[in-house]
């Protein structure tokens, strides 16, 4: 048996951190099974989705390597229809269906309760087809269903706690649960490897399984991923769109690797693997069932790993969106021809040490592309203290009377400028540091000032001190 698994997200938004996990989970079990990995497009709520959307799903699973070309799809639910309504009606002919016309309020009224499912009124009527009838399966009365599960052992259910669910609308189209299994059947899907909030469903689709005369596929829920108040990721509430951790600057390879924890660790006392490393030592039977914690604060440190250790040339191509601007990333500060990539690539190896997210790049490197420094008032206001203006007089005849300009030489200078007034250099290049650069924090400032250059140097020291007047 080839193994075949798929990944079936709805175009209904950003792409869910959630959804790449599961995505991964898919892909990584079929290399290892030497099988097929399917992308299902879930697009038959009209209202609901977009053509960009879906170009979002496939440029979003591009980015954390799971490549257009490279797996088998996509596919769209919507180009099946005719398969699931074919499906619809075997079932009610073989007497596993019926029609219903009971509306919510009219169930309520026999039950006497809001809460209860629907109470089988409808059974042994016999009604047609017809509008506002709804196609709700027929559960069996006795027994259990065993789902047989690679993560969560052999959740079983009772068959009588299980409502007639409805498996087509009144108007004829099939809901997701048999749209869902339909699709799969259609497709040869041997493993179901999905989240967990989808358990509850799986009874009522291995019962439809059955009822159309083909085994269920293996199944495997993942643990839900939640907030540090352990509530499970929510568009609405929380920070979960894959594209969102793309543009602020996340690498690709820092992203995946920490996904893959979420419910898993490789061998030893290690996080940060190599990928390949994943890929090998990856058990889908080994995923705890526990819910799992997406800590950004954590992945904001992974990536800030997986950044230092680029080769510096791909980190200075990986800060190039950044450097631009591109369609989803905000063009920086400065104008294009004020960009200069010798000085970037001076600064590169001095900024690779410092941040955490390559959108960082930009505060700590708009001084050298800019007439003058961005000036946060708050560092300004915190750096020039009393005896500042005279510091920055002093610095700045020191520096003109410099014959070399190297950092080196501009920081022995500076130490000495600061300890004629009895201040340690931490002191003493303060007020310097905010003339030049407009912040308190930032590159290591002697190698800033050596990139910036002479001229650019001393007419920032200028401006300050006339700005202190």
């Amino acid at each position: 048996m080839t193994v075949r698994v798929r990944f079936a997200p709805s175009p209904t938004g950003m792409f869910h951190v959630g959804g790449a996990r599961s995505a991964l989970q898919n892909w990584i079990y079929a290399k290892q099974q030497g099988g097929v990995f399917v992308l299902r497009i879930e697009d038959t709520d009209a209202a609901r989705n977009k053509p960009e959307w879906t170009e979002g799903i496939l440029s979003a699973l591009d980015w954390i390597g799971i490549e257009r070309g490279s797996y088998e799809g996509p596919y769209f639910q919507s180009e099946y229809a005719g398969e699931h309504r074919a499906a619809a009606a075997r079932l009610h002919e073989s007497g596993r269906a019926y029609y219903c016309d009971c509306t919510r309020e009219a169930v309520q009224a026999r039950t006497g309760s809001q809460y209860q499912g629907y109470d089988g009124f409808c059974r042994d009527r016999g009604l047609p087809a017809g509008e506002g009838r709804a196609l709700r399966f027929r559960t069996p009365d006795e027994g259990e269903t065993v789902v047989v599960d690679l993560i969560r052992g052999e959740p079983t259910f009772e068959n009588k706690l299980i409502e007639d669910f409805v498996i087509a609308r009144g108007d004829g189209s099939p809901v997701f649960l048999l749209a869902n299994v339909v699709d799969d059947m259609t497709m040869g899907i041997t493993h179901v490897i999905r989240a967990e909030e989808h358990l509850p469903n799986t009874p009522k689709q291995q019962l439809l399984w059955d009822a159309l005369g083909v085994k269920p596929p293996v199944w495997a829920h993942v643990p839900v991923v939640v907030n540090e108040k352990r509530q499970k990721l929510s568009k609405r509430r929380d920070k979960v769109a894959l594209e969102a951790f793309r543009d602020e600057g996340y690498l690709a390879d820092a992203m995946r690797n920490y996904l893959m924890l979420l419910g898993w660790a490789p061998s030893g006392d290690r996080e940060i693997v190599p990928w390949s490393v994943v890929e090998e030592e990856y058990r889908l039977e080994e995923v705890n069932p526990s819910p799992a914690f997406f800590d950004e604060k954590k992945l904001r440190a992974f990536n800030g790993e997986y950044i230092r250790a680029l080769p510096v040339e791909e980190f200075v191509e990986a800060c190039r969106p950044w450097l631009t601007g591109t369609g989803t990333i905000a063009p920086p500060p400065w104008q294009p021809e004020e960009f200069d990539a010798d000085a970037f690539a001076a600064v590169a190896p001095l900024a690779q040490t410092r941040i955490a997210l390559l959108s960082e790049i930009v505060p700590n490197v708009d001084f050298l592309f800019l007439a003058a420094p961005l000036i946060d008032e708050a560092a300004w206001a915190k750096a020039m203290k009393e005896g500042s203006a005279e510091l920055l007089d002093a610095a700045t005849a020191a520096f003109e009377a410099l014959e070399s300009w190297d950092a080196e030489t501009l920081k022995s200078t500076l130490e000495a400028v600061g300890a004629e007034r009895g201040l340690k250099l931490g002191k003493a290049q303060a007020p310097v540091r905010v003339a030049v650069t407009g912040r308190t924090v930032g590159l290591p400032l002697f190698e800033s000032l050596e990139v910036l250059g002479r001229e650019r140097t001393l007419s920032r020291l200028r401006a300050a001190r006339v700005r202190l007047v």
